[in-house]
């Protein structure tokens, strides 16, 4: 396997919801492929939302899980003023603060919030993590 991620796909209650959401936080969606399911391009990924029930279907599993699903989608920040423009952007789009931005441990800053669907994503600034222009980030050396 390449060391790459494609496609991250969000199960979602109320597909209408999610896609305004994420519209909110200045994402396009595809406009050719919508039956059904949604398309953002975010960079060199994929973010696909789909109908929790279908993807459930897809995948063989029970639907009906519930609780923390263990994962959290994260956006880094170019600074840490970005940071708390990210949360306040997403709760201006219908989302809410799991926890406000504060200095992390690692020294950098950092906070999350849950989408329309209650998918975690953290919001940081980590400056050992450089941004390159095109928004993609490397490990440091």
């Amino acid at each position: 396997m390449e060391p790459r991620l494609s496609i991250v796909t969000l199960g979602v209650d109320d597909l209408d919801r999610a896609v305004r959401f994420y519209a909110a936080m200045g994402l396009t969606r595809h406009a050719g492929i919508t039956d059904g399911v949604a398309f953002f391009q975010m960079g060199g990924i994929i973010l696909s939302l789909f109908p929790r029930e279908d993807l459930a279907k897809d995948a063989g599993i029970d639907p009906r899980g519930s609780g923390f699903s263990g994962v959290a989608l994260a956006y880094n920040t170019r600074s840490e003023a970005e940071v708390d423009a990210v949360l306040d952007q997403a709760v201006a789009a219908g989302g809410t603060i799991v926890r406000p931005a504060g200095r992390a441990f690692w020294g950098g800053r950092t906070g999350y919030f849950a989408d329309t669907e209650g998918h975690l994503w953290e919001v940081a600034h980590n400056p050992a993590f450089p941004i390159a222009e095109d928004g993609t980030i490397r490990l440091p050396d």
